[in-house]
């Protein structure tokens, strides 16, 4: 598995964040600061593109939910895209692909006009 690494940029919708590698019990804490980080503004979307991502455990879905208050907590939404199918399929074991919107790539999901899948 290859190390995390989360690299931000930003979009006309707010930030967004590229995660790669693995986020498990051992690299998940590092999301939080990744989130912390940025200059949200209230009604700003924050995109985590997960794209890159090869493993999330328990701890990963903790991580994204943490990043998901932080938002929130900013009056910001958030948003993943490019789930992969392994994740997907936890996320709607446990009900989460009713909290989080999700869309099909980055590009959608910056896209103002794109409809969440």
């Amino acid at each position: 598995m290859s190390p995390l690494t989360i690299t931000a940029r930003d979009a006309a919708t707010g930030p967004v964040l590229e995660i790669t590698g693995g986020l498990d019990h051992r690299t998940a804490p590092e999301l939080r600061p990744a989130v912390d980080r940025l200059a949200l503004v209230a009604g700003q979307l924050l995109v985590l593109d997960l794209a890159g991502l090869e493993f999330c455990d328990s701890s990963g879905i903790s991580a994204l939910l943490a990043a998901r208050n932080l938002t929130t907590g900013q009056s910001a939404g958030i948003a993943l895209a490019a789930v992969p199918a392994n994740v997907t399929r936890i996320l709607r074991i446990v009900g989460l692909d009713r909290v989080f919107t999700v869309h099909p790539d980055a590009s959608a999901a910056t896209n103002p006009d794109s409809t969440p899948r």
